[in-house]
Parts: C-alpha cells; sequence; structure tokens
C-alpha cells in the first residue's frame, strides 16, 4: 500500500510539473512572437522614414543636420537587439522623428504634397499599431515572469532555465508623454 502512495505522490508530482512546463513554454514562445510582431513594425517604420526624409529634402534642403539626425537614429534603432536597447534608441528615433515634424511645420507646400500626406498617415497607423503590440509585449512578458517567479511553478522555470522576460520600457519619464503627430 505505501509502495502504490509513493508510486502516486511521484505520478502527481511528475504530471504537475509536466504541465507547469509546458505552460512556461508556451509562455516563452507566445513571448518570443509577440517580439517578433514588435520587430516587423519597426522594419516597417524604419523602411518608411528614408521616404519621409526624401520627401522631406526636397523641400527643406538646407535643414541636412535634422534629415542627419533622423537617419543616425534610425540606424541605431535598426541595430539594437534586446528590448532594452530597443526600447531605448526607438525612443530615440521617436524624438528625431519629432524634429523632423517640427521641421515641416515650417513648409506649407510639403505639408499639402500628397506623397507627404500619405506617408504620414502610414507612419500613424504603423505608431498605432506599434503602441499596441508594445502592450500585448509587456503583458505576455508580466505573465511570463510571473509564472517564473511564482511557487511551484519557479521551481521548474530555475530546474529547466526559463529566465526572466524584459520588458519594452521607456528609459526616461518624459518619453511618456504623448507625441501627436500633425501637419495641419
Amino acid at each position: 500500500m505505501t509502495s502504490i502512495m509513493v508510486v502516486a505522490g511521484l505520478a502527481v508530482a511528475f504530471t504537475a510539473t509536466v504541465i507547469l512546463y509546458n505552460r512556461l513554454v508556451r509562455l516563452r514562445n507566445t513571448l518570443r512572437a509577440s517580439w517578433s510582431d514588435i520587430d516587423i513594425l519597426l522594419k516597417k517604420r524604419h523602411d518608411l522614414v528614408p521616404n519621409l526624409v526624401e520627401v522631406v529634402k526636397g523641400y527643406a534642403a538646407h535643414e541636412q543636420r535634422t534629415l542627419a539626425g533622423v537617419t543616425e537614429a534610425r540606424s541605431r534603432a535598426m541595430r539594437a537587439v534586446d528590448p532594452t536597447d530597443k526600447g531605448r534608441e526607438e525612443n530615440l528615433f521617436t524624438d528625431a522623428l519629432k524634429s523632423l515634424f517640427a521641421v515641416a511645420e515650417g513648409y506649407p507646400d510639403l505639408k499639402a504634397n500628397t506623397s507627404f500626406l500619405e506617408l504620414q498617415g502610414q507612419l500613424v497607423e504603423i505608431e498605432n499599431g506599434i503602441e499596441y503590440a508594445r502592450r500585448y509585449y509587456n503583458a505576455v512578458v508580466r505573465d511570463y515572469n510571473t509564472m517564473t517567479e511564482t511557487f511551484p511553478s519557479n521551481l521548474v522555470a530555475s530546474g529547466f532555465g526559463f529566465v526572466r522576460g524584459k520588458f519594452f520600457e521607456l528609459s526616461s519619464p518624459g518619453e511618456r508623454d504623448r507625441v501627436d503627430v500633425s501637419f495641419s
């Protein structure tokens, strides 16, 4: 009778371990997929900006410093890999885009340009997608980290090498302010 209880106890422990392990794997894969979604949207934004810079360049050729700053910020953002670095560099890139939009404000013909307006609409759409994807990614990180830190799943997580996920965070409090893109 005692051996049956021991075997039953081991079976329950094994089943619980398998269930927790599988849940951790699902969360980790969801975390990776959601990061990939952010990466795709950021790439779309990175691909859009050279076109935007070219349109602005045609109207504001003497604004070379601003245009070069946007290009450099884009390059740094594209090279960043992990969520912490990516978040910091993308926020700097957003700041550079703000300066580009400020330049555009001084050129009424540019603000009326069809290509510029089209690019502006695409950028707004991508920015909205990035915001949504960041929130989803951070929610997945929260769930994953909770699973890796709470008992008894933390025992399974540490035993199988699951590590905390990194949030896609703002690097400074000023970045919490809403950025409105408007050319009207």
